[in-house]
């Protein structure tokens, strides 16, 4: 067991990378009208690639690489993941044309996607058990950090370039990496004997991407031309294939045991359904500020800010007066407050700048809404399971959310196609808002099947698949 001294450095270096992975949403979100001014001639469609392919690629490869790095041993893993992100981020920085930038996003997320689960793990068996809550509290808290500052920290380096979004990971990166190999110890399950099937994370894959395209190219194509519906139908048959493969691989992507059992099961669902109206939420404030309000990523990044701060804060307050109140009841209050921030939205908004009336506070109640559901829904969707199935089912709960991520991204960018005037701006864009408000009161629904009285985001019950979970935000 590392000396106390180095305990605290594993904690800060493990915490960063933690922090890099996370800061890397909001940053990119900020940035994606300078991208699209960038590189010229590309359409909304087009430029959604920048977010989906990373998060399709995450989602599918979380789970794999966790399991992987339990076998093999977590910190060759997160070196591994570390430094490939690190130079995917350097290669984004340097793209010549936007699909390039979109090939390097899908390696910036195959590292994430091995050093998120891996950092986290080689914390837990680093830290003595006395200590372990207070270090996942820490680096929870720190990516939680990224979500509140990631905005304005966006804001800020678009400014100078759009590519300092991703020039800004590089020597964070590189000093980790060195810090990591000389004080963090290895560590690995022995338990963990078999590889996951990662042709079945090839599969799922294929079927959310082309599901995507489909969405944000159907309007282009025409919603009932061969290539949507062919789209459409071989999304289907790529889950039917996945889900076959699910139920008779011996070590598969999501294990169809743990979605019978009930909380997991409308934990997932909610959660799904939670993060398509979130995704699609934040990118549409973003377009709605920038592209209709016409602010520099300066003043979108500060106008974002308040929202994801209230996360952290709501979450501490649910912790501390909240603990009693059942799983079945936060999470629906938090969806159906992020349903009226929605609402409160569209009704205030107007072609003239007004963000201290018409933005900020259902931006503030969305924020409050995000910390009762999130948190609530990622703590209990395990709370049912075998002690020995929790991290694997937290691992599939924090790929729900990456899908319904990609999702909501896909369904606004269908919605609002390439309006010409403020009217027909206004018009699709209230028709987004609808939507977001639609699909929360359907998570909001959906997680009253999270009925376990569960505390809320309990660090104390995380495995280090679980308190990974809560970060990936």
């Amino acid at each position: 067991m590392p000396t106390q001294r180095q305990q605290r450095v594993v904690l800060a270096v493990l915490s960063l990378a933690a922090f890099m992975a996370s800061l890397d949403v909001f940053i990119v979100n900020v940035a994606f009208g300078a991208i699209g001014k960038d590189f010229h001639g590309s359409s909304l469609p087009d430029l959604s690639w920048v977010l989906n392919g990373y998060a399709i690629v995450f989602a599918a490869l979380l789970v794999p690489a966790g399991r992987l790095a339990d076998r093999i041993g977590r910190l060759r893993v997160f070196i591994a993941g570390l430094l490939l992100f690190t130079a995917a981020s350097a290669a984004c920085a340097a793209s010549p044309d936007l699909w390039s930038l979109v090939a390097f996003r899908v390696l910036q997320a195959a590292g994430g996607a091995a050093l998120t689960p891996t950092s986290l793990g080689l914390l837990v068996a680093a830290t003595p058990p006395e200590r372990r809550v207070l270090a996942i509290r820490i680096w929870s808290a720190v990516g939680g950090l990224a979500a509140a500052f990631g905005p304005v920290l966006g804001g800020l380096l678009v400014a100078a370039s759009w590519r300092w979004v991703f020039l800004v990971n590089v020597p964070v990166g590189l000093g980790a990496a060195f810090v990591a190999l000389r004080v963090v110890p290895d560590s690995r399950d022995a338990t963990v004997t078999r590889i996951p099937d990662v042709v079945g994370a090839g599969v799922l894959t294929g079927s959310i991407a082309v599901l995507s395209l489909g969405l944000v190219k159907g309007g282009d194509w025409g919603w009932g031309s061969a290539r949507t519906v062919v789209c459409f139908a071989a999304a289907a048959g790529l889950a039917a294939w996945f889900v076959e493969r699910s139920v008779h691989h011996h070590t598969p992507i999501i294990e169809v045991a743990l979605v019978r059992v009930r909380t997991f099961g409308y934990a997932n669902l909610a959660m799904l359904l939670f993060s398509v109206g979130f995704a699609a939420s934040l990118l549409v404030e973003i377009l709605w500020l920038q592209d209709v309000w016409h602010y520099s990523a300066v003043r979108t990044g500060f106008a974002i800010a308040p929202g994801p701060s209230m996360v952290p804060i709501t979450t501490i307050l649910i912790q501390r007066y909240a603990r009693t109140v059942p799983a079945g009841r936060l999470a629906p209050i938090g969806c159906a407050l992020f349903a009226v921030a929605s609402v409160l939205t569209l009704s205030s908004v107007g072609a003239h700048p007004s963000y201290a009336t018409e933005i900020l506070p259902a931006w503030i109640i969305g924020g409050i809404g995000v910390g009762f559901a999130l948190p609530t829904l990622l703590s209990s969707a395990t709370s049912d399971l075998p002690p020995a199935r929790t991290s694997t089912g937290s691992g599939i709960i924090t790929m729900t959310r990456q899908i319904g991520f990609v999702l909501g991204v896909s369904v606004l960018v269908a919605i609002l196609g390439t309006p010409l005037s403020y009217a027909a701006a206004h018009r699709v864009f209230r028709h987004a808002w609808w939507t977001v408000a639609a699909v929360e009161l359907a998570a909001a629904v959906a997680s009253l099947g999270v009925s376990r009285r569960a505390r809320p985001a309990s660090p104390s019950a995380a495995t280090p698949m679980s308190a990974t979970a809560s970060v990936a935000s």
